[in-house]
């Protein structure tokens, strides 16, 4: 049975741990309420742009662009596909990592030439120490994503797929559904279906006039798409931080509530080696004292 001495050490070992875990759990509430609104700040002008594509769409209906589809729906395209894989730069995030790495390797299980571009620390490690090998590897962008870090990723991307090595590019991300839940997705970025956009949720004015687009409709869309792509890619980034600040603040918060009831099982247990220590010494010395009286009556007779 462990002393006094040793339940104290514990004690303040876990009041030093739960610490730790209180100020990550600070922290992650800090960085996901910028990173909300950051993302809150860049929303409109996403939506606005997919409106526009929209309207391209509906104002020319037979466009032609390497980005979609053609009209008759999905073309067999064999070869090489990217997967863009956005994880954490360090765990103590419950599953957060875990399910993204689950469905990425669902992909490369389907389909395994596939190359992989990596956002993440938690993700390079895990891919590397597999022996899977990874095309490229963004560092330092799992942490406050930024725009000029998106068009960075975009860009890499979007190379490939026009000179044809990328076949299709799917991203896998973690998708915050609301306040309370999260989840892995993988969703194909590129080529769109053109019904991608048939429900975009934008408030159009009246066409009056017909549009006039120069130098034609293809040109005018696909320098639209690449802007598009990097919001996207954005959106990917920023969602899947909160959902990482999210999953880090449910396990420290777990972490807090776990201390708690160690500690409070480490105080019964000391109070009740501390009483059992009283209890003996009150013993000893009561059994000292009625000792010393009976050897005091045997030299007084």
């Amino acid at each position: 049975m462990a002393g006094t001495k040793e339940i104290k050490n514990r004690i303040q070992s876990v009041q030093e741990t739960q610490k730790i875990t209180n100020a990550m759990y600070l922290i992650a509430s800090t960085k996901l309420r910028k990173a909300r609104q950051e993302l809150e700040n860049t929303r409109p002008y996403f939506e606005a742009l997919r409106g526009e594509i929209k309207r391209v769409f509906r104002t020319a209906g037979n466009v032609d662009s390497r980005y979609f589809y053609p009209d008759s729906g999905d073309a067999t395209l064999d070869g090489t596909y990217g997967c863009l894989v956005i994880t954490a730069d360090k765990g103590l995030a419950g599953s957060y990592n875990q399910n993204a790495i689950r469905e990425a390797t669902r992909l490369l299980e389907q389909h395994p030439d596939t190359k992989l571009f990596v956002v993440g620390e938690y993700g390079r490690r895990f891919f590397a120490q597999r022996g899977i090998p990874i095309e490229h590897s963004f560092l330092y962008t799992a942490q406050n994503p930024t725009m000029a870090r998106a068009r960075e990723i975009s860009a890499l991307l979007l190379d490939g797929f026009d000179r044809g090595e990328l076949k299709k590019i799917f991203i896998v991300y973690t998708d915050m559904a609301n306040a309370m839940s999260f989840q892995a997705r993988s969703t194909r970025l590129l080529p769109f279906h053109r019904t991608h956009f048939a429900d975009a949720a934008v408030v159009e004015q009246p066409v009056t006039e017909p549009f006039e687009f120069l130098p034609d409709v293809r040109a005018v869309l696909n320098s639209m798409m690449p802007s598009y792509v990097s919001g996207f890619i954005y959106s990917a980034l920023i969602d899947s931080f909160c959902c990482e600040q999210e999953a880090r603040m449910t396990a420290m918060d777990s972490a807090n509530q776990n201390a708690e009831n160690l500690l409070g099982e480490l105080s019964l247990e000391f109070n009740r080696v501390r009483q059992s220590s009283i209890t003996q010494e009150i013993t000893e010395i009561s059994a000292g004292a009625r000792a010393q009286k009976q050897k005091h009556r045997k030299n007084t007779r």
